[in-house]
């Protein structure tokens, strides 16, 4: 396994919508793995391919609490099949280090996708497990989550991560 190089905000890759996947083979289980490895060395709860510049439709998750047990779900052409409820919780994103905001998303969702193995498999997903999907479904798709933003908070973290990335190459 190895660690992968996350791609930042703007990263083209990161507007893409990603291919769907058909063989389910030694280099998707690869790509999984270091998926994996990434998002925990990172550190962060969610990963979609695209975030490590691979346009295709692969996730990997693990919301359990930080001092249990790893439940890592690996999930491919994942898709959401019914919303319920609203929530509005505070999301950050790996792909856009240092910035944070409240997301409307729904509370719960029920998810379609592919095992390893090319096996469908369905769940139903609430709280963070709900966010997070939804979250890394959007990578998907080409949506950040300050895609998700109104126009006002959107133009105001362009404006703040803007000066986010001048101090970062102000310290190289």
């Amino acid at each position: 396994m190895s660690l992968l190089r996350i791609r930042h905000y703007p990263d083209p890759v990161l507007k893409q919508k990603a291919e769907r996947i058909t063989a389910f083979d030694g280099e998707l289980r690869r790509l999984a793995d270091d998926m994996l490895e990434t998002m925990y060395a990172a550190p962060g709860v969610g990963l979609a391919a695209p975030q490590v510049g691979v346009s295709r439709r692969l996730i990997v998750l693990d919301c359990s609490p930080k001092d249990g047990e790893k439940q890592p779900l690996i999930a491919v052409n994942p898709e959401i099949l019914t919303r319920e409820g609203e929530c509005c919780e505070e999301e950050g994103c790996l792909s856009v280090p240092e910035y944070y905001a409240k997301v409307v998303r729904s509370e719960k969702v029920t998810v379609r996708f592919q095992d390893l193995d090319g096996v469908t498999r369905q769940l139903e997903a609430g709280g963070l497990w709900a966010v997070c999907f939804q979250h890394e479904i959007d990578h998907l798709d080409g949506v950040l989550f300050v895609d998700r933003l109104s126009p006002l908070k959107r133009s105001l973290f362009r404006k703040k991560y803007q000066k986010i990335l001048e101090q970062r190459q102000e310290q190289l």
